[in-house]
């Protein structure tokens, strides 16, 4: 059984920034493709953005490329994500998920985090 604890989550104004953080509790992360998730009310949860075992191999919803940045940190069971140029529409609650496929999908991920609210006010 692998825990996953977002955080950093917050509001934030159009065109600013927030870094979200996901820690893991297995002693195996390192094995994992992670992802980030969203779901806005009245939405279905959608795919954000993944990153595979070693950070090698990143990939992003065309709607957060060039704004967000998926990383990890193995040593620390880290996952974050840097979200710069915030919209509205960016509006949700984040969720981190650990999983086996590449790319994952909401039916594939094994693991989820509680989620965090992110509000992007205009």
């Amino acid at each position: 059984q692998v825990q996953l604890v977002e955080s950093g989550g917050g509001l934030v104004q159009a065109g600013g920034s927030l870094r979200l953080s996901c820690v893991a509790s297995a002693r195996t992360f390192s094995s994992y493709v992670m992802a980030w998730f969203r779901q806005a009310p009245g939405k279905e949860r959608e795919f954000v953005s993944a990153i595979n075992w070693s950070g090698s191999r990143t990939y992003y919803r065309d709607s957060v490329k060039g704004r967000f940045t998926i990383s990890r940190d193995n040593a620390k069971n880290t996952v974050s994500l840097q979200m710069n140029n915030l919209k509205p529409e960016d509006t949700a609650v984040y969720y981190c998920a650990a999983g086996d496929s590449w790319l994952p999908t909401t039916a594939s991920s094994r693991y989820w985090g509680q989620g965090t609210q992110v509000t992007v006010s205009s």
